[in-house]
């Protein structure tokens, strides 16, 4: 492991146990530790859960109901193309690693098994069902190593495989770019599982600035391209963009998924506190 990862990892590791409190709580009424009602005693119900002031004011005894604390599967997919391997601060991909890395330190101090893959082409297992820090670091590893170029996605095809692969309904975090999402449908997958999307971009993607004569090569196709980055070919690319997102927002609401976007020079940890609630 490289001295760059480590200190992603330290990093990401330190901010996770230090900034990020609490466990899951579900929509199950049972043994917890969060408030869901108060509600009138029945005949074998513990009398440790009873509220006594409020017993008193009502003149009968009530109880205080708790949500369950019930433990979550939790899937870490990152898109991993071509695509990624761009930044002007950081590298997406190394943005990708680090995020993956946060949500499982975030499973393993709530205790929740987490599996993980990387999409593109095909869907692969990075690492299977755990809940411990050295699945963490190997993830890590793998995504942070992993050759990006001449990768693109399959949409289609990784969804499907998705809902084959994921049998128990869970928590699914899908982490990339997200453009060129004509074939994205989450629908089905929405159905049995509970989807979160972290849109991962650099801010020259979305507000790129003219620098005349351009030589560029795509990482998605090792393809070159030359021309002119001019006000003309910045207004055409923004619109192209804008129309991807306003597609790729609507899909998503319509799904019901829960997403934000993270940019490459912003501080990640928040970003995740703030989906995550």
């Amino acid at each position: 492991m490289n001295q760059a990862l480590k200190k992603i990892l330290i990093k990401t590791k330190k901010q996770v146990f230090s900034e990020i409190i609490g466990n899951n709580s579900t929509k199950l009424k049972g043994e917890g530790y969060d408030f869901c009602e108060l509600k009138e005693y029945e005949y074998g119900e513990d009398v440790k859960n009873i509220d006594w002031v409020i017993s008193a004011k009502m003149q009968k005894p009530y109880v205080k109901v708790f949500y369950a604390q019930k433990e979550l599967n939790v899937n870490i997919v990152s898109f991993l193309n071509g695509s990624t391997y761009f930044g002007s601060d950081a590298f997406k991909q190394e943005v990708i690693v680090q995020i993956a890395s946060a949500l499982g330190f975030i499973c393993v101090k709530q205790g929740n098994p987490f599996s993980s893959f990387i999409a593109n082409e095909k869907l692969e297992v990075c690492t299977k069902k755990s809940k411990q820090i050295f699945n963490v670091n190997y993830m890590s590893e793998q995504k942070y190593y992993y050759n990006v170029i001449g990768k693109n996605i399959n949409y289609e095809k990784i969804t499907k495989e998705l809902f084959k692969s994921i049998h128990h309904k869970s928590m699914i975090f899908l982490i990339g770019d997200f453009f060129d999402i004509e074939k994205l449908d989450l629908k089905l997958l929405c159905q049995k599982h509970e989807v979160i999307a972290l849109i991962i971009r650099d801010k020259f993607e979305e507000n790129p600035i003219e620098l005349g004569n351009v030589n560029f090569i795509d990482p998605n196709n090792n393809r070159n391209f030359e021309g002119i980055l001019n006000k003309n070919t910045i207004d055409l690319y923004m619109k192209k963009i804008k129309e991807n997102d306003h597609k790729l927002y609507n899909h998503f609401q319509n799904c019901a998924v829960r997403f934000t976007k993270i940019y490459t020079h912003e501080d990640l940890i928040k970003k995740l506190i703030g989906v995550l609630k």
